[in-house]
């Protein structure tokens, strides 16, 4: 991409990756406050994990397109762009989330939840002082997946009109304009690679070393 190219496309290219950071840290908040809790309620309740996982698991298996097809005439949802974009991504972004957590807790060795238990915490002391910081790290590293995958999944986006770096995407492929392609391309990359370093740095700190 030339000098010229970028300064007439960079106030774009800026409003763009931000719709595009909006849509995927909306996406994430939902899906972290419906699949850390779930993941916890499985440790729970055992028997409900093989089908929960199982239905979060299939929408990951959806084609991407397709999910925005399915949403569109939904009521409410098809009103706003941004809402199917949001939904869809929430949904592709359950199963790591939901899968880490429910392993992070459940592989914690019993002696330790054993020693809490003989301390008398009760079930809420042991999850928040126990279970949760143990499992931090596990927790990080869905997030992690979930993130890197609704960066890539939301430049499909602007196929509903949500916006987002995919925007220059499309644009670029239906007039066969390469410097648009990158143009979306490059920065839609930049800001996986940069939230992929930052919360495996932060995986890193929160893990629990091995003895």
């Amino acid at each position: 991409m030339s000098s010229s190219f970028l300064q007439q496309n960079g106030a774009t290219i800026l409003s763009l990756t931000i719709e595009h950071l909006w849509l995927t840290a909306a996406a994430m908040l939902f899906a972290t406050a419906i699949a850390v809790p779930v993941g916890v309620w499985l440790t729970r309740s055992p028997a409900w994990a093989r089908p929960i996982i199982g239905i979060a698991n299939i929408l990951q298996t959806i084609p991407s397109l397709a999910m925005f097809g399915f949403l569109l005439p939904l009521p409410w949802l098809g009103d706003r762009a941004a809402r199917i974009a949001i939904v869809a991504l929430t949904a592709y972004a359950l199963l790591p989330i939901l899968r880490n957590t429910y392993a992070g807790i459940r592989g914690i060795d019993p002696a330790v939840m054993d020693v809490a238990q003989a301390m008398g915490l009760t079930g809420t002391q042991r999850l928040f002082k126990v279970e949760l910081p143990l499992a931090a790290s596990f927790i990080l590293a869905g997030l992690r997946t979930a993130t890197v995958t609704c960066i890539g999944i939301a430049t499909i986006a602007a196929a509903v009109g949500a916006g987002g770096l995919g925007e220059l995407i499309f644009r670029g492929v239906a007039s066969v304009d390469n410097r648009l392609v990158l143009a979306g391309a490059i920065p839609a990359a930049g800001l996986a690679l940069i939230a992929d370093a930052a919360l495996g740095l932060l995986e890193r700190r929160l893990r629990v070393p091995e003895r």
